[in-house]
């Protein structure tokens, strides 16, 4: 897709996030790379984000922020606590992905953030999301950049999984910037790639531990590599993740 910065060695999936719905992303990314990392991404949340998200939610709606959502699994894994399998089975076909086979576990308000339309149209339609920026958050339009700003620093809890190695640093910077603006407690899950874009991972660990602090990780696997990429790293069967936990700095009661 236009506007996506994606590593020579990593995979680009362009025409499936243009599809009208998330099948072609199920039967291509989740089944045929057995995509499980939702599985660690749910685990993760579960065990350092979801017990003070259960409580906060008993008085307060939590906002939710999928940064470079694109049609919604991590959503459907760490909001409705779907699997792997779950996911794939509610993405079997083309009317069972017309309605999400899960519940939220606790009340929020999920605003989505991708480049791809088509995605973000999907997320509204079916629910998933209740409110869906679509921009380049690479280079925003001044609007854009508005409703950007506004869900990340309202955002209670932020998700951006397998997405920081399109993001340039100075956008992730901003993106930091624009969350710490917000002084009530608050909670980041992100990913990191490995073997892609390690440089990259570095400096955006230093960025994030230089704002935000630290929570926990977890190690995993992400997905299989496709076959340009096990050309490109020929020692490679898996790309593997680092799944961090960060919380905002500065906290307030309210």
């Amino acid at each position: 897709m236009g506007g996506v910065k994606t590593e020579e060695k990593k995979q680009h999936f362009d025409d499936i996030y243009v599809a009208p719905n998330p099948v072609p992303y199920k039967e291509r990314i989740l089944d045929e790379l057995q995509y499980v990392s939702d599985d660690f991404n749910r685990a993760t949340f579960d065990r350092l984000v979801l017990p003070w998200a259960t409580e906060r939610g008993k008085t307060k709606q939590i906002n939710f922020c999928d940064l470079c959502g694109c049609f919604g699994n991590t959503t459907m894994a760490t909001l409705y606590g779907m699997s792997y399998d779950a996911i794939r089975n509610n993405w079997s076909n083309d009317d069972k992905c017309k309605t999400i086979s899960g519940q939220r576990r606790f009340d929020s308000r999920t605003t989505a953030i991708d480049i791809s339309e088509p995605a973000m149209a999907y997320g509204k339609t079916v629910g998933l999301y209740d409110d869906a920026i679509v921009c380049d958050l690479n280079a925003p339009g001044p609007d854009a950049k508005a409703k950007l700003t506004k869900a990340v620093s309202e955002a209670d809890i932020l998700i951006c999984t397998a997405a920081l190695v399109y993001l340039d640093p100075d956008t992730i910077e901003y993106l930091l910037d624009a969350l710490c603006s917000n002084e009530t407690e608050g909670y980041v899950l992100v990913n990191f790639l490995n073997p892609f874009a390690l440089e990259k991972a570095d400096e955006t660990k230093r960025l994030l531990l230089n704002k935000l602090d630290f929570v926990g990780s977890t190690a995993s696997r992400h997905r299989k590599l496709s076959p340009l990429e096990r050309g490109n790293y020929p020692d490679e069967e898996w790309s593997l993740l680092e799944i961090w936990v960060l919380k905002r700095r500065a906290q307030v009661k309210d």
